[in-house]
């Protein structure tokens, strides 16, 4: 019976210790996007090499006047880079492959970048639905430090 009790003690342990762990990583999970200042102080006057889910790589090029120069292989457009409600986006003139994500530091040197919206009118109405996973970046002529699955 003592052996029982105490077998019951240390399974209720467990689940309080199991529930405490999954609460902290819920915790954690939450704190890792980038918020406004640290995505403006981050990307404001760099240039990150990146690569998609798919494989494909590119550039981009964040100029501290908001503009933005992209290009992957022989295609290369321009426009304006933004940050709004804790969204970093990338609006490219006459070109609609850009878009708004909330960003993810999960490196020294490797951010991931999570699809929002096309638009940076729709970040301003958007739902609270999960971001989709779209690429992962680092700024270019750093060591970049990422690892091979996205990690939200």
């Amino acid at each position: 019976m003592i052996v029982a009790s105490k077998l019951a003690n240390v399974g209720s342990t467990l689940w309080v210790v199991a529930g405490a762990v999954a609460l902290s990583a819920t915790a954690t999970a939450a704190k890792q996007w980038m918020g406004e200042d640290e995505l403006r102080a981050t990307f404001a006057g760099v240039t990150i090499d990146g690569q998609y889910e798919d494989g494909r790589g590119f550039t981009e090029r964040y100029r501290s006047d908001m503009a933005v120069a992209y290009s992957e292989g022989p295609r290369e457009t321009t426009g304006h880079w933004s940050v709004i409600s804790d969204t970093f986006c990338t609006i490219y003139r006459g070109d609609p492959t850009g878009g708004c994500f909330r960003v993810t530091r999960i490196g020294d040197n490797c951010f991931e970048f999570y699809f929002v919206a096309r638009t940076e009118a729709q970040v301003r109405r958007r739902n609270e639905r999960k971001p989709g996973w779209t690429a992962r970046g680092w700024i270019k002529g750093l060591p970049a430090t990422c690892v091979e699955e996205p990690i939200v």
